[in-house]
């Protein structure tokens, strides 16, 4: 039951992940397509900034029920 549990987490999880990592916007957009890459890279600031902290939490998260499920 326990691993049942959490194998059902590290999908949850997983895709959670994968969901953040391709709302993240760094060096993308229409003018790479064109050849025209701007590498102007700022802060980051509001949303990003919340996108990118809840991918390294959940990235650690992940990494535990990993672990975890190898564990036991």
């Amino acid at each position: 039951m326990n691993q049942q549990i959490l194998a059902i987490g590290q999908i949850a999880t997983g895709v959670l992940l994968s969901i953040l990592v391709l709302l993240q916007q760094r060096g993308g957009g229409v003018g790479v397509i064109g050849g025209l890459s701007s590498q102007f890279y700022g802060a980051r600031r509001g949303l990003e900034k919340s996108i990118f902290f809840a991918t390294i939490f959940l990235g650690a998260i992940f990494i535990a029920l990993a672990i975890i499920s190898f564990l036991i």
